[in-house]
């Protein structure tokens, strides 16, 4: 057996070179703010299995702390494999194929494999054009760049095919493993520190449990063709395996094997997703957790799922009493999945203000959170009817579909405007003490929208076609048309003044 992560530094952080438990109790004394060789895609779930790694860990402790030393971890996670004597489940390398590795299932015989060159090969990344990241190219690896690889493949892996299943904690092999949640902050409240997030989420998930329930380390259990875990049989906080791996070492280089199953190995299909995963929304309705599709973490999807009343806000994302003082960020990570794709590795983090944490999810947010949506909503109605009516030559009886469509280009550019000032206007609103300073931010953001839908009029309406000859009838009517849908909601909002483009 080798490279054993208990015992060996394969682990690269800003400091130094760490074993696993080292890495745990550096995270614990605060002095890790980044690891150097991991990808930007895979720091979900790495973060993800470090908390739920740690929590396992202690959970069956009386007084659950997190150490500082690494001893300690040591054996805390030693006490999670204590079948293993061997400390076989947690090297990259055991020779007895019928024992687990790390993240690596026992292999039961008689299956077909096939060698697998690079981690990155390895990893859980799918693009459609091989656009997102250029595969097979990490040729020189390094231990620690199959541990990430196998981390995300293991964690995170959708369907990928026959015999390629995915995570049980997603909603169908083409969703996705959502990570939302609130993060400490360094920088200004925009850049994570890693090991301040790792401990208050370690934190915040001991404090609910009471033991561990269930099965823990599913790569320790034997995998028979065809037998699945019991959802029911596991601890909540469980870390899965989805697929069937293999790592060997020959002339100095490691390399992977990988081959199908014949069955998912957790049968859970009919949860749709619900794991208890605490960064996961639910939808209550449904009774699912969260696809993102092809969609990304705009202020759209955030305040669905924090303000419609048809998600439950993961357990992750509410702030506990100690952190009130502290510089925070709401996270949103996730792969938009297809059909044996990725859309890409879609992340966001917006900052949080200390003095509007304890209103972000009360009903006040909720009120002038529509208020601004159906602002926006307005402001695109009106781009939208300009830009159309030069597209039909300024006269309104020939508007249509494919007029329509010409503005799309434009009112995307004004959608993204509006996103970029969405939250930190609701941040102000919350934060201001009267009715009247409240509607001052609105008008505000009234007026950035304003000039903005100005803006990208002026950007496409030479652009949208149109027969020359009526071409300046055209656009003075799709300006008035403009102007004329602004002025209706300064009007409504309650302002006379209005000035035109």
């Amino acid at each position: 057996m080798k490279m054993n992560l208990l015992t060996e530094p394969l682990i690269q952080t800003d400091r130094d070179m760490m074993s696993l438990p080292g890495l745990l109790a550096a995270m614990a004394r605060g002095e890790v703010a980044s690891f150097p060789a991991l990808r930007p895609h895979q720091r979900p779930a790495w973060h993800m299995f470090l908390v739920q790694l740690a929590t396992l860990a202690l959970s069956d402790g009386d007084a659950p702390t997190l150490h500082e030393d690494e001893g300690s971890w040591r054996a805390a996670l030693r006490g999670l494999t204590a079948d293993f004597s061997d400390d076989a489940p947690w090297h990259l390398v055991v020779e007895d194929r019928g024992k687990p590795a790390f993240l690596q299932p026992p292999d039961p015989g008689g299956l077909t494999w096939h060698d697998v060159a690079t981690p990155d090969a390895l990893d859980m990344l799918i693009t459609s054009r091989n656009h997102d990241l250029k595969r097979e190219i990490a040729h020189k690896a390094a231990p620690q760049d199959w541990i990430f690889a196998l981390v995300s493949l293991q964690t995170m892996e959708g369907f990928g095919g026959a015999g390629n299943y995915g995570v049980a904690r997603m909603n169908g092999g083409s969703s996705s493993r959502v990570m939302i949640g609130l993060a400490p902050a360094t920088g200004g409240g925009r850049v994570i520190d890693p090991s301040a997030w790792w401990r208050r989420d370690v934190q915040h998930l001991l404090s609910g449990r009471d033991g561990v329930i269930g099965k823990t380390l599913l790569w320790c259990l034997p995998w028979p063709e065809r037998q699945q875990l019991d959802l029911a049989q596991l601890d909540a906080l469980f870390i899965e395996v989805c697929r069937r791996v293999r790592l060997t070492e020959g002339e100095g280089e490691l390399r992977a094997e990988r081959t199908t199953s014949k069955a998912a190995r957790i049968a859970a299909k009919d949860a749709k997703g619900m794991t208890q995963d605490p960064w996961a929304p639910v939808h209550l309705g449904e009774a699912k957790t969260l696809t993102l599709g092809d969609r990304d973490w705009t202020y759209g999807l955030l305040t669905e799922l924090s303000y419609s009343g048809k998600w439950q806000i993961p357990p992750l994302v509410k702030e506990a009493g100690r952190e009130r003082e502290s510089a925070m960020v709401l996270i949103a990570e996730a792969f938009a999945r297809g059909n044996s794709k990725t859309d890409g590795f879609k992340s966001r983090i917006i900052p949080v203000p200390k003095a509007v944490r304890k209103y972000m999810f009360g009903t006040k947010a909720v009120e002038l959170s529509d208020e601004q949506i159906k602002t926006i909503d307005k402001m695109d109605k009106a781009l939208r009817d300009g830009l159309a009516l030069i597209a039909a030559e300024g006269d309104r009886d020939k508007l249509g579909k494919a007029e329509y469509a010409r503005t799309a280009p434009a009112r995307a550019a004004l959608h993204r405007v509006a996103d970029a000032l969405f939250f930190p206007t609701l941040w102000d609103k919350l934060a201001a003490d009267t009715t009247d300073d409240r509607h001052e931010v609105h008008m505000r953001f009234a007026r950035q929208l304003a000039q903005a839908a100005r803006d990208e009029f002026s950007c496409s309406a030479p652009g949208i076609p149109c027969a020359r000859i009526m071409r300046p009838r055209a656009e003075v009517r799709g300006r008035d048309a403009l102007n004329a849908g602004l002025r209706r909601i300064f009007k409504e909002i309650g302002v006379k003044e209005f000035e035109d483009a």
